[in-house]
């Protein structure tokens, strides 16, 4: 019904446009062939405007004439419309448009003796038999037979004169059946044969040609700015043309021609590659799967990224795109782990009917990678076989429909990082932001727009305090292991300027980290996942007692402020020890990095040492008593056993 109604209102507006009746020359004057005319083209963003409740384009009918009320009201100057780079434009008025024309026909008046004998006159558009106007019907799905009638202008050209309802009904027609192929077709025919550009237009919106010869043009939208999604669809015009109300020839002829508008859509999100910690299920396809905008790990862990991207509305040459090109920012101690990055794209939002899958090989986009001194950089930027691809491939519109190439569909981008174990590394809920930056051309490639979104991954830590209970034990002596619970793996990491940054993981107790304190006695550990956590004191220093039980560490994380980027919470960390809350101390800019806690080895219970005074009393006084005992036995055994003497 909606496309119905296009249609009925495209045929109302041209019939409008080339209103040349004979009411109008009952009624007023006659053409002034010495006269010129100017051609005024007001553009304004009709889809902003009626979303905000500014402007119903169904009720406002086209007359041709400048209308104050529509440039106060939709180029009201009371706001500044900046929805693109370069693009300060008043109100809701489109700065960088660029429209073209083409002058393809005369305007005659003709008389005919009808059948009954009674004369009839009317308006003819006189197309002379050449190239341009075989090209021009062609496109509209004409011949030269289906004009009105025929007349030789010289010995060589014949001249076709065509009635307004049949040019009408023809463009009506094409572009009902397909208009994304009869705008292309439109557009390059205007250039090819020799077609004027008119001035982009200004801040107003505005652009005009003055002095015109009269006659039937074709107008068509050549170039637009970045958030223009649909093309002005090809228009004729009269110069002159009568008023709507039929009273007198219009020789300044105002155009408000209506665009669609609209931006892409960009979204980063990450997750922690290892499937087996639970937060994600490992499927490659899943966009759910564990993505997030904001994520915790370990250093040392890989992080799967993926960026998101719904691309605009691509109707006709006009709206290629001609930039589509993303730069990814992450911060220091990540690193990208490079030639990774897979583009994909698919026919819905949640990716799962897809339609192509590029890869750096295919040549189809480029990848390089920088550093800005803050943290590194790679740049994915389309090339011009993938720009093509992207603007014309036949995929999912076919050759037919308002649309084509990949409009409207959905790209994802996908590549991994990993984060290094070193003080570059932010802890606590300042996080490390993972920003994307998307810059869209289309074919005034002055006007351009940027989009920006970003992800955090968090990391903490655990600061803890050794002691003795008398202040004289040896720290060299004690060794701790930590033992991730949630995720079940120990933890393996490497010392360097007395902290030790976590590295990786191992499911082998035999091969974790044994953590010794510094001098200082302290074990500062960096790089842990909000998860839970057991530290087990494997070994202390002599004459000190071994914990009995693990100390058991929680790191829990919740919602904190908003994001200004991405406008998602960002996240704030607490802990407990031992089931009782912890106050988190800070590193850097963040209140909340570390779990602290205190490990104190008391003195274990002594036994009488070896060598003492009473223990050697015993001693010799035992080995008296064992030979004397053993004496007394020798003798009553040697008694006994003596022979007997006879006398």
């Amino acid at each position: 019904m909606k496309h119905l109604k296009k249609v009925l209102c495209l045929i109302l507006a041209l019939t409008m446009a080339l209103s040349l009746s004979m009411t109008a020359f009952a009624a007023g004057d006659t053409i002034d062939p010495g006269q010129t005319a100017s051609l005024n083209i007001y553009k304004y963003d009709l889809t902003r405007a009626e979303a905000e409740g500014a402007w119903t384009a169904s009720s406002y009918v086209s007359t041709g004439i400048y209308d104050e009320s529509v440039n106060s009201v939709l180029g009201n100057t009371s706001f500044t419309n900046n929805s693109g780079t370069n693009n300060l434009a008043y109100g809701y008025a489109i700065k960088g448009v660029k429209f073209g024309y083409l002058k393809v026909a005369d305007i005659s008046t003709y008389s005919e003796r009808e059948s009954d004998g009674v004369s009839k006159t009317m308006i003819l558009y006189g197309l002379p038999a050449n190239d341009c106007s075989t090209q021009f019907l062609s496109i509209l799905g004409l011949t030269y037979e289906q004009a009105h009638h025929r007349e030789q202008a010289s010995d060589t050209e014949n001249v076709y004169y065509f009635v307004s309802d049949v040019l009408i009904s023809a463009l009506a027609k094409v572009l009902s059946n397909n208009a994304t192929s009869t705008k292309s077709a439109m557009e390059s025919f205007v250039a090819a044969y020799g077609g004027t550009t008119l001035p982009e237009t200004d801040e107003y919106g505005h652009t005009s040609a003055n002095s015109l010869p009269l006659g039937l043009y074709v107008v068509v939208e050549q170039a637009v700015p970045d958030m223009v999604t649909c093309t002005t669809d090809p228009f004729l015009v009269s110069l002159p043309m009568t008023t709507i109300d039929g009273n007198e020839w219009n020789y300044d002829v105002t155009v408000y021609p209506k665009n669609a508008t609209g931006m892409p859509t960009l979204e980063k999100t990450l997750r922690e590659a290892q499937a087996d910690t639970g937060k994600n299920n490992g499927s490659t396809g899943d966009i759910e799967d564990g993505f997030a905008h904001t994520g915790t790990a370990s250093d040392g862990d890989v992080i799967d990224y993926q960026i998101i991207s719904t691309l605009p509305s691509i109707t006709s040459d006009a709206t290629h795109l001609t930039t589509y090109t993303f730069v990814d920012k992450l911060s220091a101690g990540l690193d990208y782990n490079k030639n990774d990055v897979v583009i994909e794209f698919f026919r819905d939002k949640a990716c799962t009917d897809k339609i192509a899958t590029w890869t750096e090989s295919d040549k189809k986009f480029d990848v390089s990678y920088g550093s800005d001194g803050s943290g590194s950089t790679m740049t994915i930027s389309m090339t011009s076989t993938g720009l093509g691809e992207i603007n014309t491939n036949q995929a999912v519109y076919g050759t037919s429909g308002s649309q084509r190439g990949y409009s409207g569909c959905t790209m994802r981008i996908t590549y991994a990082a990993t984060m290094h174990s070193d003080a570059s590394v932010v802890y606590g809920e300042q996080g490390n932001p993972n920003e994307v930056q998307l810059t869209w051309r289309r074919t005034n490639e002055d006007y351009y727009d940027v989009l920006d979104d970003d992800c955090h991954v968090y990391t903490y830590g655990v600061d803890l305090t050794k002691e003795f209970s008398d202040g004289s034990g040896n720290f060299e002596n004690v060794k701790m292991i930590v033992h991730n619970d949630t995720d079940d793996y120990y933890l393996q990491a490497e010392l360097a300027d007395g902290i030790f940054y976590v590295t990786g993981h191992t499911a082998e107790k035999d091969s974790a980290t044994v953590f010794t304190p510094t001098q200082d006695g302290k074990i500062i550990v960096k790089g842990m996942e909000d998860d839970t956590f057991s530290v087990t004191e494997t070994e202390t220093d002599s004459g000190y007692v071994l914990l009995k039980d693990d100390i058991e560490i929680v790191i829990t994380t919740a919602e904190g402020e908003i994001c200004e980027k991405c406008h998602k919470p960002l996240l704030t960390a607490s802990g407990t020890v031992n089931g009782k809350d912890v106050e988190m101390s800070a590193d850097g800019g963040s209140l909340h990095a570390y779990v602290p806690l205190k490990v104190v080895n008391t003195k274990g219970f002594s036994l009488p040492q070896t060598g003492s005074f009473g223990t050697a009393v015993y001693t010799t006084v035992g080995i008296l008593v064992m030979a004397g005992t053993a004496i007394l036995i020798f003798m009553l055994t040697r008694r006994r056993t003596q022979p007997k003497h006879h006398r």
